[in-house]
């Protein structure tokens, strides 16, 4: 059962916002660029923590728990959804689409294009989920954008588990990272992209083990400016900034790095969906 409370008052008229999911808590880090891109528009995030990760499920079950998401966020008020979460994109996207037709709906996927213009020595890293890596978008990413490029893709299981903790000091998350950035280093590669909304929370510590040499990318700020587009097109009244929290799972990790990524006090309640 829903354990929040009501968006407003029986009969009252649900304003409209942005509604935004991920698999987990890695969206937070879209939704910080989503805030400063748009802080007064209310914002609905959904942490699919309860069926996370979704890296090694299939692309149905992907796309089922998407749909029941985005039914949620649009009877919220959503009027324009932003996925945040690669996985989700490269497997659902076009579903969602089709579903609904006239809502704007922005995704997210490895940025390929500014990875490949970036690197000087003609070798990108890609790190990401195992889904996002096997996906045919991600191939078709490659193929379009890659050229002459030699691209190492970096699959990281277990990455997002650690990460959906909260606890981003584990051990744990440590000794993987560096099996991780160290398949990369050994691939060569002076780019990395981060695959994964979640990874941005650690980069930090990935530029750490890389080393100066690296330069590590991320595309939120992309997301976010390609939200905002949308946003001004639709002509939207709103002048909230109000953020509500939501997690099919444990409530307690979203609402630790929501008060990290937005640096202001959060509170998340779990949702049963």
């Amino acid at each position: 059962m829903d354990s929040n409370p009501p968006a407003t008052s029986p009969g009252a008229e649900v304003p409209p916002g942005i509604g935004v999911f991920d698999s987990g808590v890695g969206g937070l880090t879209v939704l910080r660029a989503l805030r400063s891109a748009l802080p007064d528009t209310p914002l609905h995030y959904v942490a699919d923590s309860g069926h996370a990760p979704y890296g090694p499920k299939s692309t149905e079950a992907i796309v089922a728990r998407c749909l029941a998401i985005g039914e949620h966020l649009i009877a919220h008020g959503a009027a324009l959804i932003v996925v945040a979460c690669n996985t989700a994109t490269a497997h659902a996207v076009a579903a969602l689409r089709a579903r609904w037709p006239a809502l704007p709906i922005v995704g997210i996927e490895p940025g390929i294009k500014p990875a490949v213009q970036a690197t000087r020595n003609g070798r990108i890293a890609v790190m990401a989920t195992q889904a996002t890596v096997n996906s045919e978008r991600y191939r078709q990413l490659i193929a379009t954008h890659g050229g002459p490029v030699h691209v190492h893709s970096q699959a990281c299981p277990g990455l997002v588990d650690r990460i959906e903790t909260g606890h981003l000091d584990d051990a744990r998350l440590q000794e993987l990272l560096r099996t991780y950035t160290d398949a990369v280093k050994a691939s060569g590669a002076d780019t990395v992209l981060l695959g994964c909304t979640h990874y941005p929370f650690i980069q930090d510590r990935i530029e750490a083990l890389l080393g100066p040499e690296v330069t590590v990318l991320n595309t939120e700020g992309a997301v976010a400016r390609q939200a905002l587009k949308r946003w001004t097109e639709l002509g939207l009244s709103a002048h909230s900034a109000s953020v509500r929290l939501e997690s099919t799972g444990d409530p307690a990790p979203l609402e630790r790095l929501a008060t990290l990524a937005l640096q202001t006090p959060q509170t998340a309640c779990q949702i049963d969906l």
